[in-house]
């Protein structure tokens, strides 16, 4: 039986064509070879498994090339190419920092540095996690990596650039790395799978490819799990869906789906199906979030190329937001977020989440009914009807001709029609706050006592216990401070309605002024808070001098 290897190794990219989704630093690095510009130190960063060290190989296999190619790739058949394929070549030399992060670590590399290569341009060393060296590691290395000999290359690799020092960073060209993207994820997949003759399913490999979060290693693991967890070496979406346990789309579409509809049965029994399969709450509350997060952006064709999802998912999500108003997009991620923030300090979790999702199922009625005309909407009426006023004019019925109404009677039934607008204008149409109804102190305090009960904050109450002095229908406080005048301007509109409305009194005004602008600085001294206390009490002094006292301060 032959040994295996993963596919993460066998497969490692070994010229600069090869490395997927990091175009932008291959091109970079092929024309500094090229050109022969290239820098004595390189920091290559990003997230985990997206080519750092695979390129930090080549661009060192590559400059010790013999026969390096039109295109600047390594040949791979001269000698120096052939030791490093086989981990054979003294110029190359690999250090785990993550390991290796002592001092005495940096100055063997640094004992290492002054030996010019036996064979071959360049002596190159590779760091690998750098960001795991001690402080005193890297003032040991700080000179070394700014004046190093013409023959010496660094290559520095780390997923945490900001745990670099900064004195460490300037020495260095920065390359960051991308996360590799899901379509040059799945179609790498594709090409090992045709030359392993696997089958697969394109679902399922794109599946493997957003499961991996941009991270090509972690994507070929994938793969191979879920090679060996196929019977017959056929890659199918059902069976990569159970194996990583992913939770699949069709959920969080049909969970919409009876969400805007307002169906609250269906709603607790997917919640509940969710929940048998194994699936964690919150990993669900995250994804619904982001699945109304890429709804709202498909309703915009110019936006739909952010979402990192597959053709097929993508087009579903098309769908569903052809039908979904914005309106409920924007509520809806404003509802799962609160849940998303609430969950972990929560209790009873699963309930949490069920309320959510039943507020949720309420949102597009709301809507509906906001959208109703006034006339529609049943909500009680409040309004205050006007008496009916119109007068009834009763003529007498007499035989013969009739009499004609006299100018009398025209202004009477005038009068009474003026007198029928002025209640309706009374009634209806003056507001509260235009009374200038008079009222006393005693009643202004009792209003601005009740207002001031009201607030939740203690912070503003102390605002009404500061003092006021109240002259006419004009109220002014007397603040300590600033920062209770702030509060005061934030209350003001809020408590001058209040008092207009209370005492029906619409020209009530209010402002405060703050009378200790700078307090006194308090003692700090044995001795100043001594003369404090005497100056307040002078009996203090006469005490010292009847007793004769010494006081040391």
């Amino acid at each position: 039986m032959d040994n295996f290897v993963v596919s993460a190794r066998k497969y490692r990219p070994v010229t600069f064509d090869s490395v997927v989704g990091q175009s932008h630093i291959t091109t970079t690095l092929k024309n500094a070879i090229s050109s022969g510009q290239l820098a004595q130190a390189f920091l290559f960063t990003g997230p985990r498994g997206v080519g750092k060290t695979t390129c930090a190989r080549i661009l060192a296999k590559t400059i010790n090339c013999q026969n390096v190619s039109a295109d600047t790739e390594p040949c791979n058949e001269c000698t120096s190419c052939k030791n490093f394929a086989q981990n054979a070549s003294f110029n190359i030399h690999e250090l785990d920092a993550a390991s290796n992060n002592s001092v005495e670590d940096i100055r063997n590399l640094i004992d290492q540095v002054r030996f010019p290569p036996q064979d071959g341009k360049y002596k190159v060393y590779i760091i690998d996690e750098v960001h795991m060296l001690s402080q005193a590691a890297f003032n040991a290395f700080l000179k070394t990596l700014e004046e190093p000999p013409a023959y010496a290359i660094f290559i520095l690799a780390t997923t945490e650039k900001h745990k670099i020092l900064p004195t460490i960073l300037s020495r260095c060209q920065i390359f960051d790395f991308n996360r590799i993207q899901i379509k040059d994820m799945a179609d790498h997949l594709a090409n090992i799978a045709i030359k392993e003759n696997i089958g697969f399913e394109p679902e399922a490999l794109e599946l493997i490819a957003l499961k991996a979060d941009g991270g090509l290693r972690d994507a070929l693991s994938m793969f191979d799990l879920n090679v060996t967890f196929s019977n017959d070496r056929v890659l199918r979406y059902k069976d990569v869906l159970e194996n990583l346990h992913v939770l699949d789309y069709d959920y969080y579409l049909r969970m919409t789906d009876h969400l805007y509809k307002g169906d609250i049965t269906e709603i607790i029994l997917i919640l509940n199906e969710i929940i048998t399969k194994g699936f964690d709450l919150h990993q669900f509350v995250v994804g619904l979030a982001e699945h109304f997060r890429n709804l709202l952006i498909c309703k915009n064709p110019e936006t739909v190329h952010i979402l990192e999802l597959s053709e097929t998912i993508k087009s579903k999500y098309l769908e569903q937001s052809k039908w979904i108003n914005t309106s409920f997009l924007l509520s809806a991620l404003s509802v799962s977020s609160q849940m998303d923030i609430h969950f972990k300090s929560s209790k009873n979790q699963r309930l949490h989440v069920e309320v959510g999702l039943l507020k949720l199922s309420q949102i597009q009625s709301v809507l509906n009914l906001a959208q109703l005309p006034e006339a529609e909407k049943k909500t009680p009426d409040l309004t205050v009807q006007a008496p009916n006023l119109t007068p009834t004019v009763t003529l007498p019925t007499v035989s013969g001709p009739k009499k004609p109404i006299g100018i009398a009677g025209l202004k009477s039934v005038k009068s009474l029609h003026k007198k029928e607008e002025a209640v309706k204008e009374e009634v209806v149409a003056t507001p509260v706050y235009d009374v200038k109804n008079p009222f006393t102190e005693g009643q202004a305090i009792g209003a601005l006592s009740e207002f001031f009960k009201q607030r939740s904050s203690p912070n503003e109450r102390l605002i009404f216990e500061s003092g006021y002095d109240i002259k006419d229908t004009h109220i002014q406080f007397k603040l300590p401070n600033t920062f209770l005048y702030g509060l005061f301007e934030n209350l003001k509109s809020d408590m001058l309605e209040y008092l207009k409305r209370k005492l029906k009194n619409g020209e009530i005004s209010a402002d405060a002024i703050v009378t200790a602008e700078e307090t006194q600085a308090k003692p700090r001294t044995e001795q100043q808070k001594f003369e404090a206390m005497a100056e307040k009490n002078p009996v203090l002094w006469e005490l010292k001098k009847s007793l004769d006292l010494d006081l040391i301060f």
